[in-house]
């Protein structure tokens, strides 16, 4: 089938969007919030019509999921579903009400579940503040080796990179099995709370990692 043109009237400002992605900025390419508006003068939420083709299974990174681009900029890294041709623009379910985000929001806590952050929170060493989004896991399950998509909150870095990562449901069982007595209740502490605590000596390791060599030489001087 034909592609037709980006700049046909005709068309919806969506099904232009997605035509104007692959013939003008192309796949891997960096555009604007201010590319949008020129190229569709007048459209009032033009950017909200390219933000939808998400829906439609087009990957469009903000510097959310790519830590390489700026607060205005957006990559176009994949094309999804042909939009501009019959009955390929339907609304899917996979997409989220507002209603759904605050619930999923409200049962995690506003909390990341990957890292425990908090919005607005600045990530340690750092002068970014935390956002959070809503993030599908995959979840594997233990009897039937099926999969099950569930909705976590997560914040902006750990949504980075991570949105094929599965979880193994049956290898997170089988290790709590293998747990001696006290681990098995340090563990229910940390899931009762719903938080970890970290002691000195972990918190000291973290920021050990962060270090170039020649300064981690001097805290392994130290310690012997």
């Amino acid at each position: 089938m034909t592609v037709p043109s980006w700049t046909d009237q005709k068309l919806g400002t969506m099904k232009r969007s997605a035509l104007w992605l692959i013939s003008v900025v192309g796949e891997g390419n960096v555009f604007t919030k201010e590319d949008v508006k020129a190229a569709f003068p007048g459209i009032s939420q033009a950017d909200r019509r390219v933000r939808d083709l998400r829906d439609y299974g087009w990957q469009i990174d903000t510097n959310r999921e790519d830590i390489t681009l700026g607060q205005h900029e957006q990559r176009f890294v994949k094309q999804g579903a042909p939009v501009w041709e019959p009955g390929k623009a339907t609304k899917p379910g996979t997409a989220l009400t507002q209603r759904q985000r605050r619930e999923v929001l409200a049962r995690d806590g506003h909390l990341c579940r990957s890292c425990g952050i908090g919005p607005g929170e600045m990530y340690a060493e750092s002068y970014e503040a935390a956002q959070l989004d809503i993030a599908r896991r995959v979840v594997k399950q233990p009897h039937d080796g099926g999969e099950t998509v569930e909705l976590v909150a997560e914040c902006n870095r750990c949504r980075v990179g991570g949105r094929k990562e599965s979880v193994d449901l049956g290898a997170v069982l089988d290790g709590v099995a293998g747990l001696g007595g006290l681990e098995r209740k340090l563990l229910a502490g940390w899931i009762e709370a719903d938080k970890r605590e970290f002691g000195a000596a972990e918190r000291l390791w973290a920021l050990y990692r962060t270090l170039p060599e020649e300064s981690r030489a001097k805290v392994r001087d130290a310690l012997s």
